[in-house]
């Protein structure tokens, strides 16, 4: 099979998966980019807006009304930099913390759940499936 087949089966496969993730209703939805921002801030801790933007590869304009729309919700906070007042750095609330482990909660039981249709070698090339998607991802 050449590369181009794997890439276009792969893209199929993997907007499949979300579409289906999507599908999985959780309270107080979040949008993919409301959700890959707490995630990032609940990993890596506090940052500036121009850091996020740049880790999700959009305009700083974007990432401005995304985290206007979370601090809206009271899911992040803003705060001087202690290193430089001139900048701001945003962090994930409680609030914020609590329904993105909502959210993962479900999602990750609905996945857990469809694992264990599979057989234990086909979870095996998963877990190492998953780890090849991170690079893979790494070089986009």
């Amino acid at each position: 099979m050449g590369i181009e087949r794997v890439a276009a089966d792969l893209q199929v496969a993997v907007g499949r998966l979300v579409r289906r993730l999507r599908q999985t209703h959780v309270p107080g939805q979040l949008t993919l980019s409301e959700a890959s921002v707490l995630s990032r801030l609940d990993r890596d801790g506090p940052a500036p807006p121009g850091e996020l933007a740049a880790g999700d590869r959009v305009r700083p304009q974007a990432m401005g009304a995304t985290l206007q729309a979370l601090e809206q919700r009271g899911l992040v906070s803003r705060s001087p930099d202690p290193t430089d007042g001139r900048r701001v750095l945003m962090a994930i609330t409680a609030e914020g913390l609590r329904l993105l482990t909502d959210r993962r909660s479900l999602k990750t039981h609905a996945l857990a759940d469809a694992l264990t249709r599979l057989s234990a070698e086909e979870r095996a090339q998963i877990a190492a499936a998953t780890r090849l998607l991170e690079r893979l991802a790494d070089e986009l």
